[in-house]
């Protein structure tokens, strides 16, 4: 059997947390790799440092990273991890297309949905770049994890089996371990609505409702999940696997999640705008809330736990009428 040749040089658009992570882990598996920057202060300190203060500060990141904020440097390499938040993603694709080779292996590594439209990442890729050719990566994984060298396991979602395998050559090493399979769908929705999910679990902690709640919500969300996954064509191994399931379970689980900690924040009374003023990240399940209520309306179905973080991101509802109302909710079997 020939083994896979991962790609020589590889583009990490998006120098946050997550693409500083991922730029760390190719480079320590030996590939030319550039990260990309939109803020050019950024790009200067991690030559300078060879850390990112801003977005994974403490983290020495290893040699061989050449940060940039030239667009047109990052679009010369063989392969590209896009890792822009989901709602900046469109004009980005419209940005590389121009730049790029027009088939290039575009790995989707963000997570949502796009708020003005209700679609997922690979479909405004589609929309944008028709040529492309996409992969999604996905799963639980915390950048100061990755950046750190330590073990990981993510799923690598790619239609094209030798294209899958090329990435988890790029990718795979003795510290991340990509699964592959071919259910793009499921590898991204899982990554969408865990966001979301995220925060309601936040929600539980910072309201002090308690472990045994958590659980509980934690489980029925996974429900919703996999009702909307199903209507949408997810495969049920995806969604019970590492870019669904798992993801879940890490990020409605501990406070490092940026999810999770803005619903603890929420769940204390705090202001949305306040939390928020206070980032310099983003927190992807209050951007696509509303994004993943329309997908799972479109697909007649009922997420009563993301329509309820949807509520209270946009100010309909405060907490204690949320948590009423989901309480409130009719006893039915535990198969719907």
């Amino acid at each position: 059997m020939v083994t896979p040749q991962g790609f020589t040089s590889v583009a990490v658009i998006g120098a946050g947390a997550w693409g500083t992570a991922l730029a760390a882990l190719c480079a320590r598996g030996g590939v030319d790799t550039t990260l990309w920057a939109r803020e050019e202060e950024v790009a200067t300190a991690i030559r300078e440092t060879g850390e990112n203060p801003a977005f994974l500060p403490g983290i020495k990141l290893p040699q061989g990273i050449g940060a940039t904020h030239d667009l047109g440097m990052a679009a010369a390499c063989e392969a590209i991890l896009f890792v822009v938040p989901a709602q900046f993603a469109r004009p980005m694709f419209a940005e590389l297309k121009i730049i790029a080779a027009e088939n290039a292996p575009v790995a989707l590594c963000s997570k949502g949905v796009e708020r003005e439209t209700g679609l997922l990442m690979t479909e405004v890729l589609a929309e944008v770049w028709p040529h492309a050719r996409p992969a999604v990566l996905s799963g639980p994984s915390f950048a100061r994890d990755v950046a750190a060298g330590m073990p990981t396991a993510v799923t690598l979602a790619c239609a094209h089996a030798a294209l899958g395998e090329r990435w988890a050559a790029t990718l795979g090493g003795p510290t991340f371990r990509p699964y592959l399979s071919e259910d793009l769908t499921g590898a991204e929705l899982g990554g969408a609505v865990k966001n979301v999910l995220a925060v309601a679990a936040g929600v539980v902690d910072g309201k002090g409702l308690g472990e045994s709640a958590r659980a509980a919500l934690i489980t029925r969300g996974f429900a919703e999940f996999r009702r909307l996954g199903e209507a949408l064509g997810a495969q049920p191994q995806t969604m019970a696997g590492l870019s669904g399931l798992g993801d879940l379970i890490l990020t409605a689980s501990s406070p490092q999640s940026r999810n999770m900690s803005l619903g603890v924040e929420l769940g204390k009374g705090r202001a949305l705008n306040d939390i928020l003023g206070e980032r310099i990240s983003v927190s992807e399940g209050a951007a696509s809330a509303a994004a993943v209520i329309r997908l799972a309306r479109t697909a007649g179905v009922e997420t009563p736990i993301c329509d309820a973080v949807a509520a209270l991101i946009e100010g309909a509802r405060d907490v204690d009428g949320i948590i009423a109302d989901l309480l409130s909710r009719p006893i039915t079997s535990e198969a719907k």
